[in-house]
């Protein structure tokens, strides 16, 4: 017990929480943005997935990680404009195509690292992004190691709170959105087109998705892993409940959701005699308790999963 109330226990924990939360919150805010429009992007898991690889490969072999970024951020955007193809275009049903996605940029992500790579005995690694060091700051005792001692996408990560709250709400684009998600026909009464608006916060969230699988190659490790993003992207939807459909509330949740996560493990340094895979369930477990508790509270977009259409 002792171990647990240290300081060097509560700050690793926090500052490994950071990290965690990172792609969390960057997935969150671009589910958020998709929901918001009416579409519920089930596949967001695999495009997660998608991202990490490209970028892992494309860093791989150019040697370049800002090269890498941008094309898992491509490769985001492109799968989720898929999706918009299938369920706005085509009007077809959500979850089931969300579904579809997910295998299918999931078993891509698997088959283009195997046809790059080869199975190799000791997997590749690149280069990856050191944690940035703010100059002063990062000095503070305890709180320059938690706040300032961070890759720079966390950075990137929290100023999309405050970015996506003023675009949401206080822009015509975000009005737009927003009214695509509760009532399309409306919206398309009043000159919103309705289909380029969903396509848009798609290709948003999507860019956001990319983003996201690429911290996990590119920034928090150096190599590519199968079931690296361990279901995180499932979680990222969860969030978006319990958040319910606000940037503040979501952010707050991702960093409930990495405060388990980063606790679990700092827990499995210490050597209490309990099976490890228990408290890899820990995280898991927590979202599946939270996301019961705010559903039953939550206010969904109104039109989130309708198919439209102007000749209905």
């Amino acid at each position: 017990m002792e171990s647990i109330l240290s300081v060097t226990f509560i700050v690793g924990v926090l500052s490994a929480m950071l990290r965690i939360a990172t792609p969390l919150i960057l997935g969150t805010i671009g589910e958020l943005f998709n929901e918001r429009a009416g579409i519920l992007n089930l596949g967001i898991e695999g495009i997660v997935t998608f991202g990490a690889m490209s970028a892992f490969i494309i860093t791989l072999f150019t040697g370049n990680a800002y090269l890498g970024i941008l094309v898992a951020m491509v490769c985001g955007i492109l799968l989720s404009l898929l999706m918009g193809f299938l369920t706005v275009t085509l009007r077809l049903d959500q979850d089931v195509c969300g579904l579809g996605l997910l295998f299918l940029a999931s078993g891509l992500s698997y088959f283009i690292y195997r046809l790059a790579v080869g199975i190799q005995p000791v997997p590749p690694t690149i280069q990856n992004f050191s944690l940035l060091q703010i100059p002063l700051l990062s000095n503070i005792p305890y709180l320059g190691e938690i706040l300032f001692k961070q890759y720079s996408l966390f950075y990137i990560a929290i100023l999309l709170i405050p970015l996506s709250q003023f675009i949401l709400y206080k822009t015509h684009f975000g009005l737009n959105i927003r009214s695509c998600g509760e009532n399309p026909a409306a919206a398309d009464t009043m000159g919103v087109n309705v289909t380029r608006t969903r396509y848009q916060s798609l290709a948003i969230g999507g860019a956001l998705f990319g983003l996201a699988g690429a911290y996990f190659t590119v920034f928090q490790m150096n190599i590519f892993i199968f079931g690296m993003v361990a279901g995180r992207g499932i979680v990222c939807i969860a969030l978006v409940v319990f958040g319910n459909w606000k940037p503040v509330k979501c952010f707050l949740g991702a960093l409930l959701f990495a405060f388990i996560d980063a606790f679990q493990l700092r827990l499995q340094h210490i050597g209490l005699q309990v099976p490890y895979q228990f408290f890899l369930l820990l995280p898991y477990l927590f979202t599946v308790i939270v996301l019961v508790l705010a559903a039953r509270g939550a206010v969904y977009p109104q039109a989130l999963l309708k198919p439209y259409s102007r000749e209905d």
